[in-house]
């Protein structure tokens, strides 16, 4: 039927392209809402602040010691609540890389392909 076609002959497969990748997009949208409901923890001070974010980086909840709140050690407890946010936000960027690999592998592409969804 394509025959002739040049270049074109090996689109014969392209309703089996489509579907893998419509099943690609679902799987990853399904990892999209995972990752919103995925919680990491990230930590400053040895555990005197602590910040709760989804995985996808989004910061849910924040917890300080009140041992340390304290007026005169106002930029302290600042520079811990800063450092507490990027730990989780670094936590949450690695579980999303993890999962996304889990999916790679699942769709029996190399673990460190980049996908572009």
């Amino acid at each position: 039927m394509l025959k002739g076609l040049g270049g074109l002959a090996g689109l014969g497969d392209l309703p089996k392209m489509m579907k893998a990748a419509q099943e690609a997009q679902a799987k990853m949208a399904a990892l999209q809402d995972d990752l919103a409901r995925i919680v990491v923890l990230g930590e400053a001070g040895g555990g005197l602040v602590r910040v709760r974010a989804t995985a996808k980086g989004q910061v849910t909840g924040l917890e300080i010691d009140t041992s340390i709140l304290i007026a005169s050690e106002k930029e302290v407890v600042e520079d811990l609540i800063v450092a507490a946010i990027q730990d989780a936000q670094g936590k949450a960027m690695a579980r999303g890389q993890q999962e996304m690999a889990r999916l790679a592998e699942s769709m029996g592409l190399p673990a460190d392909m980049k996908l572009p969804f």
